[in-house]
């Protein structure tokens, strides 16, 4: 029974979405009692890697976000290359209104962030925080509202996610780069020949990619880049069909492998070691400080008017039209979930405040305007799927 129960547990949409909060929680929880010693010496534990005179040697909070992280930024990069070439990213009609709300939904999170630490510089380098969607709590809220969600509306804020997904990455990139290290980084780069060599070859095998996969890690993270940026690069190589086999796809049969280790392992891991905020202590001039505050009203206010405020830019100009299935309540409601920005926020947070600072802690304004904005979004699509559901029941009752 329990077993049955359990089964029937991560059968659910929604699963993922509730182990990431309940990792969450339980960070927050044990950060702000006595067991926050604890915590501390586990996300510190000295971890070294050494072959001879060669060594990685990172505690364990930097392992999980330069390490395991890479593996859900493979994970990313596989889900983009398939939707890119087989699904709703493949219609360049489809991915417009979707491309365009996320662009908007990125670049305006970052105007209200600046606008609240526009005296501060030193502050300006949070701006991208408030950027990124988190799918898998957006899904999840999203499916608590059962089968009245329009499968469209589904495509709609995935399709936003996965955009966002490739903002983030290009922001890390761009603006969370340290300095460059150009032996790392040729290294990284000879790795590319090998990884296409392989894929024009039609190798279906994943274990040579692996290898090659670890070698450039490694490079990319001496080189100064972001190193889970070398799981995306991976990611591209991996084949989506074997040129033998039209039925076998390597790479959907590995996304599904990963989907379950990344859902309820990496990312739960990542929550807990990463949303261990310590109250204690904090007055009111870290609760309101200014780099939170931004960040809050980034994600809750920000998101929203971008994703709109795009959306009814494309609709007045006809470059696209509303999905079949919805309408611009159901827009709106969607909007409010991209506000919820946790895994992406929190890891973009970590390289933009590196050093920890006594004034203020990031990941206040991102939990505070997370969770603002999932609530938001949930009672948004619930009344407005209620309304559609009541509309229809008296249709038909009209034709009967």
């Amino acid at each position: 029974m329990a077993t049955h129960k359990i089964r029937a547990f991560f059968n659910l949409e929604a699963s993922g979405g509730i182990v990431l909060a309940l990792a969450a929680i339980a960070a927050m929880i044990i950060a702000n009692t006595s067991l926050n010693t604890w915590y501390e010496s586990f996300i510190q534990a000295p971890v070294a890697i050494q072959i001879g005179s060669f060594e990685i040697a990172k505690d364990a909070h930097h392992w999980i976000n330069d390490g395991l992280m890479a593996v859900f930024f493979f994970l990313v990069g596989l889900e983009l290359k398939r939707e890119v070439l087989i699904g709703e990213l493949s219609n360049v009609k489809q991915i417009i209104l979707p491309a365009g709300a996320a662009l908007g939904g990125m670049i305006m999170p970052a105007i209200v962030y600046l606008l609240f630490n526009y005296n501060n510089p030193e502050f300006w380098r949070g701006w991208a925080i408030p950027a990124a969607t988190d799918i898998a709590f957006a899904l999840g809220i999203l499916s608590l509202l059962g089968n009245r969600v329009p499968n469209s509306l589904k495509v709609f804020l995935v399709s936003i996610a996965i955009f966002d997904d490739i903002g983030a990455i290009i922001i890390i990139a761009l603006f969370y780069t340290n300095d460059l290290s150009l032996g790392s980084l040729a290294i990284a780069g000879l790795c590319l020949p090998f990884l296409y060599l392989l894929n024009r070859r039609n190798v279906t095998s994943i274990t040579p990619y692996l290898l090659i996969g670890v070698i450039m890690w490694v490079a990319v993270l001496k080189s100064g880049i972001h190193a889970t940026l070398a799981g995306v690069v991976l990611a591209l190589f991996i084949p989506l069909f074997d040129r033998t086999d039209p039925e076998h796809s390597p790479l959907e049969e590995l996304e599904h492998d990963l989907q379950n280790t990344v859902s309820y392992g990496i990312l739960p891991l990542f929550a807990f070691a990463n949303a261990g905020i310590s109250l204690k202590g904090a007055g009111f001039g870290e609760l309101f400080h200014s780099v939170p505050l931004g960040i809050a009203a980034g994600l809750f206010i920000g998101k929203q008017l971008g994703v709109m405020m795009m959306c009814w830019l494309i609709f007045k100009l006809g470059i696209s039209t509303m999905p079949k299935g919805m309408n611009f309540k159901q827009v709106y409601g969607a909007a409010l979930l991209c506000g919820v920005g946790f895994t992406m926020s929190l890891f973009i947070g970590g390289l933009a405040f590196a050093a920890e600072t006594p004034l203020f802690d990031e990941r206040l304004g991102i939990i505070m305007g997370s969770i603002v904005s999932g609530i938001a979004g949930y009672m948004m699509l619930k009344a407005t799927l209620k309304d559609e559901v009541n509309v229809t029941s008296v249709d038909l009752t009209r034709h009967s």
